[in-house]
């Protein structure tokens, strides 16, 4: 038994290079890496999983539009939904430092006729005006619990293929669900630019675009995973141990 065992060790060193780089990275590619999507999640560890959307604009006189889109996902869950709730909020009505509110915006933006067809994570900020400020973030956050929160729905539910809509002084805010995803976009007034924030078929999309001054925009995701503590069960460790089993025939 020895003998064989250091037969198979000497092919296998006889077949190595010589050189320091024998066990060198190599780079995965980004199919090879979304075949592991989620392997490594054992089953019922997932308590709950829950998103977060949330997309404003503010105007140089203090006006804001937008709205926030909330799903939570887990165990006693019968069917996912989104639910909407609008924020409109008025404005003091003057113009803050640099903003010239009443000036309709004359920026021009050009290009980006290929951001609606990326996938993964994209977020664009493109500006032709002075005093603005844009804020694109995704958030991920885990803990760990053995019982989903308790979380109450707040807003309106969002049915496939519905929109929503609201406007202020700010501008046009719109809310749709598709079969694949949850988009909203904001058209702001007096031609300030426009803000998209979508998720949908595996990807996140957060769009800025800015043509008038004092203007400021938030787009943020928040992905909010709860997993059970994993408390290893005297089932799990004998199926291990069987496992390991095997190795005695080969004498270890």
């Amino acid at each position: 038994m020895k003998t064989r065992l250091w037969l198979v060790i000497a092919c296998v060193a006889a077949s190595l290079p010589t050189h320091a780089e024998t066990f060198k990275p190599i780079e995965l590619k980004d199919h090879e890496l979304a075949n592991l999507r989620g392997r490594y999640v054992m089953p019922g560890r997932i308590v709950s999983f829950g998103i977060v959307m949330s997309s404003t604009w503010q105007n140089a006189k203090g006006d804001v539009i937008g709205a926030t889109s909330a799903l939570q996902v887990q165990q006693s869950t019968i069917k996912p939904q989104f639910y909407v709730s609008m924020i409109d909020e008025k404005g003091s009505g003057s113009a803050r430092s640099g903003g010239a509110a009443t000036t309709a915006g004359t920026g021009i933006v050009t290009g980006g006729a290929g951001l609606g067809t990326t996938e993964g994570v994209t977020q664009v900020v493109r500006a032709a005006g002075d005093n603005n400020s844009a804020y694109n973030n995704v958030d991920i956050n885990v803990t760990k619990a053995n019982e989903a929160p308790v979380v109450q729905p707040q807003g309106q539910a969002l049915a496939a293929g519905q929109t929503l809509t609201g406007e202020n002084g700010a501008g046009a805010l719109s809310v749709s669900s598709t079969g694949v995803g949850v988009q909203m976009n904001i058209n702001a007034s007096n031609n300030q630019g426009s803000s998209v924030q979508r998720l949908a078929q595996g990807g996140l999309m957060q769009n800025a675009t800015l043509l008038g001054n004092g203007n400021h925009i938030n787009n943020v995701t928040s992905l909010n995973v709860v997993m059970r503590e994993n408390v290893p069960t005297a089932a799990s460790l004998n199926g291990s141990l069987d496992q390991l089993k095997g190795l005695r025939t080969l004498g270890y």
